[in-house]
């Protein structure tokens, strides 16, 4: 070993002891008589100490010799520090070394290796192996590593057992776009890169596993956001002889060990809320409910009376923001700026202002006397103090609109504190839903999704009504985690099929193989799936997953560190079949 300790390792209890320390030199301050020296490894910083007079001149001009980031080794005398720093954990003690070698010189790095640092996105992210090693980033990562751990821990006790599936898989044309990989073998023809591991877990059900689980790189290519990869992780799981309601206990119970295991958090029992409130309440199948805001709905207060954007409206709705009414006009015009753009899509916004005397103030005052306000604001609940904002439309747009314009007041409010967390989970969402270009019906979830019992009659009069067995899990506003109840028997799967356009030859080239098993004694299954990358990233109280994974890839699917995706040469092309169109 090049090292008997660690940079993070030495106390108090330590001095008087001769040690090796090996890491990178963080920085060096040189007050000409005396020189210290930061040594840094993944576990920390300690202080190394060099005085003329003491130190011997070749080992002092060595040092002066040293720049940031030089790998070096340093051996000598833990001693107490006279000035400590108690801001970090070796911070009582410092190395009077006797010896340094340079294992390894270093050209000055594009950005500070700091805290904070100097480097943009696309820079650290070229030279992500320097990134890594500043602090919040490595925490990141160890993050991930305590939430892997605890993961397994849980499901291991809870007799799942992990099996690795495979990677080459067949493409299929549900859900989003397929990475797919050419076959030398067998030109013309490819294998996809799985978007999930579902017909291999459900396979696994068959087979009598009946508890899997597996920490899972899964591929989508589609266009990237703050919380989307190319490639993620997914926490992936199926149980057989289950309902639904052993599900959602099950992995009630995982999230909260991950909370108390990794956060120190003890969860409450998880709220549960159907999406047809949630898309009523809060306009969004993902609501954030560590704030109110809950929407009132208000047609048969405000229609009819004059004012035309109302009366034409298929739905007016509203939120009423608690203590905001001492917004300013130019802050309430601001924000109806905000619903205006875009990507919002709002042609307005009509405030309500509940004066602190109880006099109440609105931008449609001339269509509406003060005995109808006053119903308006009982209709919120509203107190002197408040602020009610209103948004009309058609009922989809309208809800939409104003789940946004609630989650930015939220935010301007400070309700939306990233170290207070609120977990939900959401059921009963449509089984279908009606794609109008393609005019088909498409699975909300995936096409394994079995309905609730009682809406199967459905399927053949009204599907858009029918319910799926389905749950998600939402954290804060965000979707961490989602699953269904499966299909288990050939005649309700080859039903779904059709009503999804496939055709039985379509279906059994797709998915015969998934057929042919449930013909040999599936038992009824169910399963759900994490996303891990998000899961860390909110234990992280960070938006972006891009953070809590290692070597990431830009918001064009780019790799800027080793220059991927790129070109490959003319003879594998050969080899594979395949032509390209050159630009």
């Amino acid at each position: 070993m090049l090292r008997s300790h660690t940079c993070g390792e030495l106390r108090i209890s330590d001095v008087s002891k001769e040690v090796t320390l090996s890491g990178w030199v963080q920085r060096i301050r040189d007050k000409g008589g005396i020189i210290w020296l930061d040594i840094r490894d993944r576990y920390g910083l300690t202080q190394l100490i060099f005085e003329e007079g003491k130190t011997p001149d070749e080992l002092i001009a060595l040092v002066r010799t040293l720049g940031r980031e030089f790998v070096i080794q340093a051996t000598g005398t833990v001693t107490e520090r006279q000035a400590k720093n108690d801001k970090m954990p070796t911070g009582e003690i410092e190395i009077w070394v006797s010896k340094i070698e340079i294992l390894n010189p270093a050209k000055l790095p594009p950005f500070m290796i700091e805290d904070e640092t100097d480097g943009g996105d696309e820079l650290r992210l070229k030279y992500r192996y320097l990134d890594l090693r500043r602090t919040p980033v490595r925490n990141n990562l160890m993050l991930r590593h305590q939430v892997s751990k605890e993961t397994r821990k849980f499901l291991d006790n809870q007799d799942f057992i992990e099996v690795e599936t495979p990677v080459l898989i067949k493409s299929t044309p549900e859900g989003a776009r397929d990475f797919v990989v050419p076959s030398r073998m067998n030109p013309g023809e490819f294998y996809a890169l799985p978007q999930s591991p579902q017909t291999f877990k459900q396979l696994l059900m068959v087979s009598g596993f009946d508890r899997y689980y597996q920490i899972v790189k899964c591929f989508r290519d589609e266009d990237l956001r703050a919380d989307r990869q190319p490639e993620f992780t997914q926490i992936d799981c199926e149980m057989s002889f289950v309902k639904q309601e052993d599900i959602l206990n099950m992995f009630e119970g995982l999230i909260k060990h991950l909370f108390k295991a990794v956060k120190n958090i003890d969860l409450d029992t998880v709220p549960r809320m159907t999406y047809t409130d949630a898309m009523q309440l809060y306009g969004s199948d993902k609501p954030d409910i560590r704030f109110g805001m809950q929407f009132v709905e208000l047609n048969d207060l405000v229609q009819n009376k004059g004012f035309g954007v109302f009366d034409a409206a298929e739905l007016i709705v509203g939120i009423n923001a608690t203590g905001a009414a001492e917004y300013t006009r130019k802050q309430i015009d601001e924000l109806t700026e905000w619903v205006k753009r875009p990507q919002i899509g709002a042609k307005g916004l009509v405030y309500i202002r509940y004066n602190a005397d109880g006099t109440l103030k609105s931008s449609v005052d001339k269509f509406y006397t003060e005995e109808q306000l006053k119903a308006i604001a009982e209709r919120f609940d509203a107190k002197p103090g408040d602020l009610m904002f209103l948004i009309s439309g058609e009922v989809d747009k309208a809800r939409k609109q104003l789940n946004e314009l609630r989650l930015e007041i939220g935010s301007r409010l400070g309700l939306r504190n990233p170290d207070d967390y609120k977990v939900l989970w959401v059921l009963d969402f449509p089984l279908l839903e009606y794609g109008e270009e393609e005019k088909r019906w498409f699975a909300m979830h995936h096409p394994f999704t079995s309905p609730k019992p009682e809406d199967i009659e459905l399927l053949a009069t009204d599907p858009g009504k029918v319910r799926a067995n389905a749950y998600d899990m939402v954290i804060n506003g965000t979707e961490v985690g989602g699953g269904s109840v499966r299909i288990f028997q050939k005649p309700l799967q080859q039903r779904m099929f059709e009503i999804l356009g496939f055709s039985d030859d379509e279906a059994k080239a797709q998915f015969g193989f998934l057929m042919d098993a449930f013909e040999f004694g599936a038992p009824p299954h169910a399963g759900i799936a994490f996303g891990f990358d998000r899961l860390c990233s909110l234990f992280g109280g960070a938006d972006s997953i891009r953070d809590f994974i290692a070597f990431p890839k830009n918001n064009s699917g780019r790799d800027i560190m080793i220059d991927s995706p790129s070109p490959i040469a003319q003879i594998q092309l050969d080899e594979l079949a395949i032509a390209v169109n050159k630009k």
